[in-house]
Formats: C-alpha cells, structure tokens, sequence
C-alpha cells in the first residue's frame, strides 16, 4: 500500500462522512440548539444570579456567558463524537461497516480516519457556534480562534473514540441510543462546562473529585485556555492518555478475528 493509497482512503471517508452531514441537515442545526440554547436562555439566568467573577486563566472579571462558552465547544464535540459512533452502530446493522473492515487498510488506519473525519465536521459545527457566540459579545482575543484548533482536535479525537469505544461493544441501534444519553448528561453536567471547579469543590467535595477525572473535565479546560492563548498543560496531559485508552480500547473492540472466536464458540 502507498502513501497516495492511504490518503485516498481517508479522503474517501471523510467525504462520505461529509455527505452524510450534509443529507442529515437536522442533525446539523440539532447540534446548535443545544448550546445555543444555554448560552442564550439558560446564562441569561445564571448571569442575574453569579454576575461576574474572577476565573483562570483570564485573571479578570468575566460574565458567566464568556465561561461556560468553551464548556459549550465541547458540548457539540461530545453529542458529534456520540451521533457519529451511533452512525457506526447503524452501518453494522446494514452491513456497510463489513464492507469497510475486510478492505486491505489495517483495521486502526480505518477507524483513525473514521474519527478523525467525524472530528473535523464536529469542528466546522463549533467554529460556527463560537461565531454565533462573538455576536452576543462574546469575543475572545482574535489569536484565540487560531489557538483552539489543536485543543478541539484533540478533544474531539478524544470524545469520539470513546463513542467508538461504546460502539463496539453495542449490537442495536436502539440500545445505543439509551447509552449515549446515560453517558452524555453525566459527563456534561459532572464537569468543569457550567460552573468553576473551586465552586464545585465548595458544595461538594465528592462530586468534586468526580469533576476533577472527568475526561470531558480535561477537554473542556483545554479548550478554555487554548481560546484565550494559554495552554493548560494538566488538561493537555489527560487528553492525550484518553485519547490513547479509549482509542486503544476501540481497535480491540472491533476485531473481526475476536467476533468470529465468539460466534463459534
């Protein structure tokens, strides 16, 4: 196999990724509602009750709605990450999926290339949120824009291996869908997104140290430090292992040699 091979088998996937969100336009404005929804409606109220604070890394007063923006990025990364793994879901039950793992590409290329197109199409969703986001003043320094590119790759790549990850282990398209909800809303509500750790640690130092190894914890502090020019070297740190555990838990996952040794046994 040679190097034009692979990149034609990755491009070839991520347009096949992008036609399908293209064809699926409610799950592109799906995935805007929701943080739209909180930064419009939800921080209005939150605002009248916190007003403004002094959180890292900005060393200033800030609204709530400038803090829980990059915990909002992540949001659409993780429901991306988890509509994606459910697509794989639905290309198993159809037979597609067989079709792409006995192509001669080894297995890991082919779910690499699976994650990272889904990742980059989760991106264009919350670039275009964070613009959305400028026009209700919102407005991190320009640099910014340019700095989270990384951390949303990552994070993304991150999220979605652990959808990945849950896939495989998940036959019915019915079944998955009940697994993302029990996955998502704790992970987003268990973290860092919509409140200060130190504030959670003040009304609960349990769910303190929950928040504190959430990896959407991690993924949602390295996005609100890359969007204003600084990097978060812990959060970095726990990324980059997720993203290695759930990546590697999910090319053991769908082994083909391993579901035959099931089926005859």
């Amino acid at each position: 196999m040679t190097v034009v091979q692979y990149t034609r088998c990755l491009l070839g996937i991520f347009k096949r990724e992008a036609l399908r969100f293209i064809h699926q336009r409610e799950r592109f404005f799906g995935a805007l509602v929701r943080p739209l929804v909180w930064l419009f409606i939800f921080a209005a109220g939150f605002r009248s009750i916190l007003g403004v604070s002094i959180i890292p890394p900005y060393e200033t007063y800030i609204l709530y709605e400038e803090y829980i923006t990059p915990g909002l990025a992540a949001m659409v990364l993780l429901f991306s990450g988890m509509q994606g793994s459910l697509s794989m879901v639905y290309d198993r039950e159809m037979g597609s999926m067989r079709l792409l793992m006995v192509s001669p590409f080894p297995r890991w290329y082919l779910l690499v290339c699976k994650l990272t197109a889904t990742t980059l199409v989760a991106m264009l969703q919350v670039y275009l949120f964070l613009a959305i986001a400028w026009l209700w003043d919102v407005q991190p320094p320009p640099i910014g824009y340019l700095a989270v590119f990384p951390a949303l790759l990552l994070s993304g790549l991150m999220l979605g291996a652990l959808g990945l990850f849950l896939s495989s282990m998940i036959r019915q398209l019915e079944n998955f869908a009940g697994v993302m909800n029990f996955v998502i809303f704790p992970m987003f509500f268990a973290s860092s997104a919509l409140y200060p750790l130190w504030r959670i640690r003040d009304a609960s130092v349990p769910l303190y140290q929950i928040c504190l190894y959430n990896p959407f914890t991690s993924a949602v502090e390295l996005i609100r430090f890359a969007l204003y020019g600084q990097v978060n070297w812990e959060a970095l740190a726990w990324v980059v292992g997720a993203l290695i555990v759930f990546l590697g838990a999910s090319i053991y996952g769908y082994d083909p040699a391993r579901e035959l040794i099931k089926r005859k046994r």
